[in-house]
């Protein structure tokens, strides 16, 4: 078990480097002065931010209404 999580944890940690790279793309676009290419940066941004929000969100109300179902 810690062993899997001890491998996890390395691999988001290694990983992360080429992740911070990708935003200084995304900012040299963003200043670049297009306007249309800066709304789709930030649409895409917040596109790909909802997915998570929802699973989570999702996961949640699972969780909820099983405890709810034990209850009954």
């Amino acid at each position: 078990m810690y062993k899997k999580t001890f491998l996890l944890f390395s691999f988001i940690l290694l990983t992360t480097n080429s992740a911070i790279a990708q935003c200084a793309m995304c900012k040299a676009v963003v200043e670049n002065g297009d306007v249309d290419m800066a709304e789709g940066v930030n649409n895409g941004i917040t596109y790909l931010m909802v997915f998570p929000y929802l699973l989570v969100g999702a996961l949640l109300y699972t969780i909820y209404r099983y405890k709810k179902k034990l209850k009954n």
